[in-house]
């Protein structure tokens, strides 16, 4: 029998530049996770940083060296302080040289129960604000990890979107993250756990709900294929997944707040998604302004 999945997810609102205090604030956040009690602990994209900067000039300063930068400091401690994995995202310097103007990566790390660097990732689809500093990375990836966490593929905020010069539609799509979670890579089978990393803005929609519900419904109408109803090709085909193996866990983790006069939207969520239920299912979901820890044992 498979042992339950059990997530926290830590929403906060960081201020830009104010790298020490985030960190405190952060593991004041966490100091509530009771070591041995998750598997997998999530913090936002450029959680310690902060994300608007106006240009590479003005991050620069940020940049963190992979392995060895105040985020990874911070997941590995986590890490081994709670026996568990943790991912968080960061401002990632890169080599001199390159692309001009480009001075980094968007970029997030995933650390084991050991404090061992386990995972790392560079976003693929960049945002604007991303493409005033930073290179885009070479695609998605997965990483084979022990139960119950087992293939988790890591992406980060607008990997969600169809990739330039694609424009989606609802039903034709393109779905290219949705899609890869389904895809057998490099020896590794399908997704079973999708991570997402977000620094995602506020839809501005009904501003005065706790939940920002029509950035909800626009993550979960771009994983379609995971949880729409099967074609009639689909149920003819015999390589359709068994039913044990349709479910993907998505845990959406965003960060809050307002910067530079941009708002995020919070909403910090957990689904499940069944491959032809027609029905997305929340688990567990955050509101726009919280600041603090959802924990699901799923």
């Amino acid at each position: 029998m498979t042992s339950r999945l059990r997530i926290a997810l830590v929403q906060f609102a960081p201020l830009i530049g104010k790298v020490k205090e985030n960190i405190d604030k952060a593991n004041f956040i966490c100091s509530r996770i009771e070591p041995h009690s998750v598997d997998l602990v999530c913090l936002p994209e450029m959680v310690f940083t902060g994300y608007v900067f106006a240009d590479a000039s003005a991050i620069s300063p940020y940049l963190e060296d992979v392995n060895n930068n105040p985020t990874s400091q911070f997941c590995r401690d986590l890490a081994r302080r709670l026996f568990c994995h943790v991912a968080a995202g960061y401002p990632e310097r890169s080599r001199p040289g390159g692309t001009p103007g480009k001075v980094g990566y968007n970029s997030a790390v995933l650390y084991g129960p050991n404090g061992e660097l386990v995972g790392h990732y560079r976003k693929t689809n960049l945002f604007e604000t991303d493409v005033t500093w930073a290179k885009a990375g070479d695609g998605f990836k997965s990483f084979s990890l022990p139960p119950p966490l087992r293939t988790l593929s890591l992406a980060i905020c607008m990997d969600l979107n169809p990739q330039p010069p694609a424009h989606w539609q609802l039903k034709e799509g393109p779905y290219e993250l949705a899609s890869y979670c389904l895809e057998e890579v490099a020896g590794k089978p399908r997704t079973n756990v999708l991570l997402l990393l977000n620094a995602w803005l506020d839809s501005k929609v009904d501003p005065e709900d706790e939940h920002d519900y029509d950035t909800l419904e626009y993550w979960i109408a771009r994983l379609n294929p995971l949880w729409s109803d099967l074609t009639q090709e689909q149920k003819e085909d015999e390589t359709v997944p068994s039913e044990e193996s349709k479910d993907t866990i998505v845990v959406i983790c965003n960060r809050a707040g307002e910067e530079n006069g941009v708002l995020f939207a919070g909403t910090s969520a957990v689904l499940r998604l069944r491959i032809g239920s027609n029905a997305p299912e929340i688990l567990g979901l955050m509101k726009r302004r919280e600041e603090g820890v959802l924990q699901l044992c799923i």
